[in-house]
């Protein structure tokens, strides 16, 4: 699966992971439905930084397909919310 960080790039993670960063998902989709801004942002970076981890960065000039495409880490909680489906950023 290709995923893209907006602002920042893309990088190839294999599907396997999505059960591990679903979690994360989870945590901010409640975060942000109690309003918790410091839990949002802190829960928002993990996320970012377990697909920076798991993921393969792509060449700068690839420009493959995203199949999901998560928010800059500096995304606001109003942002974020334009961008979550009924699952979560992450389908699943």
């Amino acid at each position: 699966m290709i995923v893209r960080i907006m602002g920042e790039g893309q990088v190839r993670l294999a599907d396997s992971h999505l059960t591990e960063l679903n979690k994360l998902d989870d945590e901010l989709l409640r975060e942000m439905e109690n309003g918790d801004g410091p839990g949002f942002r802190r829960t928002l970076q993990a996320l970012l930084a377990k697909v920076r981890e798991l993921g393969d960065p792509l060449p700068d000039d690839s420009l493959e397909p995203s199949e999901l495409i998560l928010p800059s880490p500096d995304a606001t909680l109003e942002e974020v919310r334009e961008l979550l489906s009924d699952d979560g950023l992450i389908p699943g």
